[in-house]
């Protein structure tokens, strides 16, 4: 049998400028949305851009950009039309009649990508229970849609069957994942509680920001790592020890901007790894123009899953990646992120916030050894409080079945 490559989907992209967000925002949002496109299999060759105070509720952009739009897709033969916001199901009907075409929002292109993505029986099920959620209210557009196009980006998982159910049928299957969740839930408690006491660390931060490749590094394992969005969605739990200090390091699904509010339900159960950290690592790409609103939504994130209150301390990476232009002295423009060496980002807010923060390239591995012995006394210092008696005696029985 001869295996054929996978058709890439022509696909254009459509966001708005609001008083939510200027023109700046917008271009990194859909600069974001064609990353996130790119991730799921597309490739991306316009976007479009309005200025509405609020988004049209009959097609989200005004009809004269929509008829921008479609003549520009007939031209170039654009098989799929993402927007960037959550689309109520009256917008994405009369978008999908105007337009007669693939019509995505930025929440079902993210549930594609997690289902893509998705390795383990329990993301597997995080991820459906997220789909059947996002396709309910929609159930009578899709049958239609379904019926004209199948398969694709979008379409993976529960929307290639949709075709035969009906509103009872998918009400039932929540109910059933809901219920072999909780089960699952359980088993990953049990595993939690085998583990004793040991220290532990959880790896937070926005995706892609390289929190696989430290974990790679520090527990000299195999995590999947790539330049792509969501690499990683199961939490992976690896024993590291430094000196001879053991302690547990868990990798986590990376959060991002607009994460659909169903996802976010779904994987708490997966997030519970970072609600009984003892120490929280909030891994920020410094290479990223967006870095600040980066951490911004992490924050927001671990404030809605209960675990904004953790010792959390600021790992600046990919350093490496970091362009420094030195500004000529007759050079009178106002200075920008990119006339600031790496001392002067040392002497900024960010090293002298109320927690620590460390510069790093986990890539070329620069600055590894500070990190290691600031963790190591980070560490040292809670597992002192619980072990007063035996700093540097441990049972070998506490590190069996850590790994998951």
């Amino acid at each position: 049998m001869i295996e054929t490559a996978p058709i890439t989907e022509k696909a254009v992209i459509v966001g708005l400028i609001n008083q939510d967000q200027d023109e700046r925002q917008a271009k990194e949002y859909l600069d974001e949305l064609e990353f996130l496109a790119d991730t799921a299999g597309a490739q991306v060759l316009k976007k479009f851009t309005q200025k509405l105070d609020v988004p049209n509720k009959a097609t989200f952009v005004g009809p004269g950009k929509l008829d921008e739009i479609n003549q520009y897709i007939k031209v170039v033969e654009a098989d799929t039309v993402i927007f960037d916001d959550e689309l109520t199901p009256t917008q994405l009907r009369n978008i999908e009649r105007e337009l007669e075409c693939k019509i995505l929002d930025r929440t079902n292109l993210i549930l594609d990508i997690f289902a893509k993505r998705a390795q383990t029986a329990h993301a597997k099920t995080q991820v459906e229970l997220a789909q059947y959620q996002y396709l309910l209210p929609r159930l009578t557009r899709m049958w239609t849609h379904l019926e004209r196009q199948r398969g694709g980006i979008g379409m993976r998982g529960p929307g290639e069957t949709q075709i035969e159910t009906d509103r009872r049928i998918i009400l039932d299957k929540i109910s059933r994942l809901k219920t072999q969740l909780v089960k699952i839930d359980k088993q990953k408690a049990t595993q939690r509680k085998n583990r004793g006491k040991m220290v532990r660390v959880a790896l937070v931060g926005y995706t892609n920001v390289g929190k696989s490749t430290i974990m790679n590094m520090m527990a000299k394992s195999e995590v999947f790592a790539e330049n792509k969005l969501f690499a990683t969605l199961d939490t992976t739990v690896r024993k590291v020890v430094i000196e001879n200090l053991p302690f547990l390091l868990a990798d986590t699904v990376g959060f991002i901007r607009k994460l659909p509010h169903g996802l976010v339900e779904s994987f708490k159960s997966t997030l519970d790894e970072v609600r009984e950290a003892d120490i929280l690592l909030h891994v920020v790409d410094i290479s990223h123009p967006g870095f600040e609103e980066q951490i911004e939504t992490v924050d927001t994130t671990l404030e809605e899953i209960d675990a904004g209150d953790k010792p959390t301390y600021y790992i600046f990476n990919k350093i490496d990646a970091f362009t420094y232009e030195e500004k000529d002295e007759d050079d009178l423009s106002p200075r920008t992120k990119d006339n600031f060496s790496l001392e002067e980002w040392k002497s900024s807010w960010m090293a002298k916030s109320n927690t620590p923060a460390l510069f790093i390239s986990a890539k070329d591995k620069t600055n590894i050894e500070e990190f290691k012995e600031e963790l190591y006394e980070k560490v040292k210092g809670i597992h002192s409080q619980r072990f007063p008696y035996n700093d540097f005696l441990y049972n070998e029985d506490w590190t069996k079945g850590i790994q998951e």
